[in-house]
């Protein structure tokens, strides 16, 4: 069946880019403010981590294909420990996964988005950093079409094209000294965000303590320039020992600030930065105070992905725990600044292991605030932490309040909120209300069809239908794993992208 935009639909495609004739979706890219815009070059989409889609999404009817994204899974007695690094889409329709090996150790492979067929692979000789759950492995794609990688050493690969099997790599560094010195010392420790010039950033953690070089982020830029900064130099606190790990720096609207927190992975210091995008200089910064208890820092854990969401207006938010451990059932707060990050705002309810994607108010019919836009986040009541099991996602108001009813903190008001559909039956016995929990660090937003993309720990795919606040449509992808938790991604011909029990599920039309 041939499928065609509506009227309104195709003035907000023609607006973004997007047209479609007889059914298949045509993307062109487009030059604003942001840059030259991608189907999904990185974490949450874009440098300032939305997770909205230029594309709409295809309904859930069927998986297309499937591919590993590791090829030993650590399987532990809770499930699968693990955060994945995020597929990535490119105009041509492309998709590039990161795959994992019982070596712990990665492989890139580009596949077709039409049927998951291999048009090349490639190993890094990537080493990770010290770790408890293993952290993710993500590439991103550049404004200039190409893809850059993690390597050894705190070495950026640069592979000039993602979509063709033969293509040039070339490699980076931030620093002046010989690499291999630094192979088994030094280590990239978030994604890479790229800015609309090209210009990379990432940080990278040093393991030997005898180096003059320390933790700290880095720049390279387009034309291969590196340069960095040491996290206690950036915070101004020594005990701020590094950045903290899998976290995706985020760029300012206008791309002119990079932020990032430092942190001593704990609770003795924690600071969201501002700094130049240029010079790396400290332009501001946060103190990240728990909500509750202002006089102390929140606890920064470097088992978690959230990375700073950079909204239209150019509010920061950034998803943090609560200093004491349980003190907020282990759900933690999600953080918000002004721009310049000198006004402390409302903060959401929830916040651990979770990066706000944004949600214009006209996708929410029944939405009657004053905001131009929501935050969609992850809303989990862990009955580990204290809970009752209730696990959710959410709408939340950025700028109106509510009393939490778990912590009793002001915190942002909920617009709308689901719960998942399936009992949790290790719980059912002492929490009768509890259900699976979402397993998601980055939630895709279609704005086409007003839906939110989300993945659960019940090895659901469900649709959230912003209109009617339904789970409107679900599709299995495996019979359901405790896990750590992923991105939902929307591909360029409207392909839903998911992570469920160590594989890629390629969801669309039948």
């Amino acid at each position: 069946m041939i499928k065609f935009l509506s009227l309104p639909r195709l003035a907000l495609a023609m607006a973004t880019g997007i047209a479609t004739v007889a059914g298949l979706l045509l993307y062109a890219p487009r030059l604003d403010a942001q840059g030259l815009s991608y189907s999904w070059n990185g974490y949450g989409h874009d440098p300032q981590h939305t997770a909205i889609s230029q594309n709409a999404s295809q309904p859930l009817d069927a998986i297309r294909w499937t591919a590993k994204v590791d090829d030993a899974p650590p399987y532990s007695s809770r499930g699968l420990l693990i955060h994945y690094g995020s597929p990535l889409i490119t105009q041509a329709n492309t998709v590039i996964i990161p795959v994992r090996n019982a070596s712990n150790q990665f492989r890139i492979e580009a596949r077709k988005g039409s049927d998951g067929s291999l048009i090349w692979k490639q190993d890094s000789d990537y080493v990770l950093p010290p770790y408890r759950w293993v952290p993710p492995f993500n590439p991103v794609i550049t404004p200039r079409g190409k893809l850059a990688y993690p390597s050894i050493g705190g070495v950026v690969t640069l592979r000039d094209s993602p979509d063709t099997a033969v293509a040039a790599t070339t490699k980076y560094c931030f620093y002046s000294a010989d690499p291999t010195k630094f192979n088994s010392a030094v280590r990239i420790s978030s994604p890479i965000t790229t800015d609309r010039f090209g210009n990379m950033y990432f940080s990278y953690y040093v393991t030997d303590g005898s180096l003059t070089l320390k933790s700290g982020i880095a720049r390279i830029s387009f034309t291969g320039a590196g340069s960095y900064v040491t996290a206690a130099v950036a915070s101004g606190d020594p005990n701020a020992n590094h950045f903290a790990f899998n976290c995706a720096p985020a760029l300012s609207r206008d791309h002119s600030l990079l932020y990032i927190c430092a942190t001593d992975g704990g609770t003795n210091a924690a600071y969201l930065l501002a700094l130049n995008a240029r010079t790396l200089e400290t332009v501001s910064k946060a103190p990240l105070r728990d909500v509750n208890h202002p006089d102390r820092f929140s606890w920064i854990s470097d088992d978690g992905t959230a990375s700073p969401t950079v909204g239209p207006d150019g509010d920061v938010y950034y998803g943090v725990l609560e200093n004491w451990p349980g003190s907020n059932n282990y759900r933690g707060w999600l953080q918000h600044f002004s721009a310049d990050l000198k006004q402390r705002k409302t903060s959401g309810a929830f916040g651990w292991d979770d990066t706000a994607s944004i949600v214009p108010r006209s996708l929410v019919p029944s939405y009657k605030g004053t905001s131009s836009y929501l935050l969609m986040v992850k809303y989990n009541n862990y009955v580990e932490g204290g809970g009752d099991g209730v696990n959710r996602i959410a709408l939340l108001d950025p700028n109106a309040t509510q009393t939490d009813k778990i912590s009793g903190a002001t915190v942002m008001r909920e617009v709308i909120t689901v719960a998942g559909p399936t009992p949790d039956t290790e719980f059912l016995a002492n929490h009768p209300n509890a259900v699976r929990e979402w397993c998601i660090n980055t939630a895709a937003v279609d704005p086409f069809n007003k839906c939110i993309l989300a993945n659960c720990e019940d090895g659901v795919l469900y649709r959230w239908d912003l209109t009617t606040n339904t789970l409107s449509q679900r599709i299995r992808l495996t019979g359901g794993i405790g896990e750590a938790y992923t991105p939902t991604v929307i591909g360029v011909d409207g392909t839903v992208y998911a992570i469920n029990n160590a594989n890629l599920y390629a969801v669309g039309y039948r």
